[in-house]
């Protein structure tokens, strides 16, 4: 069974969470993904913890972050700053139909690996840039980091508990929320350029900025902002157009109840031993449940609280309203669905070990995800360069010699 990106290769010169996720998602699907690593030191990644261990027990340099966005890869170590190691990448650009990179906005014309550059010798290149800020502009030179984005874009604005409560402030998503969203955009686009280029024979560049892609991830709030001209306020874990939908204390935990309809509501209220609830007028309708969320929200809380929180999920989701834990990451792993998805994977590490993974969310009933294990560092660079650019074993060695590989 073949693989939908079969035949296709990607040239990445990505480091660190977006452009490797952008690059795992392309292997997932079925391309050769030459990663280019820095001699001895490798994706910065390698050296951000935790870490597998080695065969004497130590910390290796194979991390759970360069493990998570870099499966299915081919780890060739070059280091392009050596002008031999510069022509030995665009030579292997060459052989590639795409070519994935994160440095900042024109640093890499003078190894000769920019688009322009590479354009010239593989004029069908699709070739994707992602940078923090874009090609142009003020700030195009500017490094940039997921925490910052996250407070540029305006996320943390609308993230964390309202002014006036306890633990107000500001606040950002545990995961890195804007690299992964570039990161997945800057694939949509890789994607879609190919798709242009069977169509057409033509390349093109992609200017994939991860302000672009945080902006935008506002969605409808940023829409609200630009129709009414009114900044979103933090709401903490309620909803804002609909209640009740928040999270509640049970006597040994934590859930999400979210009744937004009469039919919900009104079952809600069976279940918590509260039906007059359902029947007062200042909560007859999601609009007023809304306008009154405090007082709804301190009669349920009460009710809540006085239960376990197994037995009321059940007993909410027997009668038809949305609801849901709070897991810690133990808790998710031992889901029924979560487990019967196979959303935890375990594969051979090139140490002949075996290592976790988490399942590609990318699901085809004609061509499956076949799921690979990251590379370890430098593990392909002999092979690759001898198959796909012909070196001959003593050109290697000189190469090795050099510390240019």
């Amino acid at each position: 069974m073949s693989a939908i990106l079969q035949n296709i290769k990607v040239l990445d010169l990505t480091r660190v969470i977006a452009g490797p996720l952008c690059t795992q998602h392309l292997a997932d699907m079925g391309a050769t993904v030459y990663k280019i690593e820095k001699p001895k030191d490798g994706d910065d990644t390698r050296r951000m913890g935790p870490f597998l261990p080695d065969e004497e027990g130590s910390d290796s340099n194979d991390s759970a972050l360069y493990l998570a966005y870099n499966r299915g890869k081919c780890s060739v170590t070059i280091d392009i700053s050596q002008a031999q190691g510069a022509d030995l990448v665009r030579r292997l650009a060459a052989q590639c139909d795409v070519v994935v990179e994160n440095y900042k906005a024109g640093s890499l014309k003078k190894y000769g690996l920019d688009y322009a550059s590479l354009q010239k010798i593989k004029p069908d290149l699709v070739y994707c840039s992602l940078t923090g800020f874009g090609q142009t502009g003020p700030m195009a030179q500017r490094p940039a980091y997921d925490f910052i984005l996250q407070g540029m874009a305006g996320m943390m604005s609308t993230c964390g508990q309202p002014d006036g409560s306890a633990g107000a402030g500001p606040m950002r998503t545990s995961i890195p929320i804007t690299d992964v969203v570039t990161g997945q955009n800057a694939a949509i686009a890789v994607l879609g350029a190919l798709f242009h280029r069977q169509r057409t024979g033509e390349g093109q560049y992609i200017d994939c900025a991860m302000i672009d892609s945080a902006v935008a991830l506002n969605g409808h709030l940023a829409l609200g902002y630009l129709m009414t001209g009114k900044s979103p306020e933090r709401v903490g874990n309620t909803n804002p157009i609909a209640s009740p939908s928040e999270v509640f204390a049970c006597s040994d935990g934590q859930l999400i109840i979210a009744a937004g309809n009469n039919a919900q509501f009104s079952a809600c209220c069976q279940v918590l031993g509260l039906p007059e609830l359902a029947k007062q007028t200042d909560f007859a309708t999601n609009a007023s449940r809304v306008a009154n969320r405090h007082r709804l929200r301190s009669a349920m809380a009460e009710a809540v609280f006085k239960q376990s929180r197994a037995i009321l999920l059940e007993a909410l989701e027997n009668a038809g309203v949305p609801c849901g834990p709070i897991n810690d990451m133990a808790q998710v792993f031992a889901e029924p669905q979560t487990q019967h998805r196979e959303l935890a994977l375990t594969l051979q590490h090139g140490r002949q070990i075996d290592i976790p993974t988490l399942r590609s969310p990318l699901n085809f009933s004609r061509t499956p995800v076949q799921h690979q294990s990251p590379p370890q560092l430098g593990a392909h660079t002999v092979q690759v360069l001898q198959e796909v650019l012909l070196l001959p074993p003593e050109t290697l060695a000189n190469l090795a010699k050099s510390e240019v590989i």
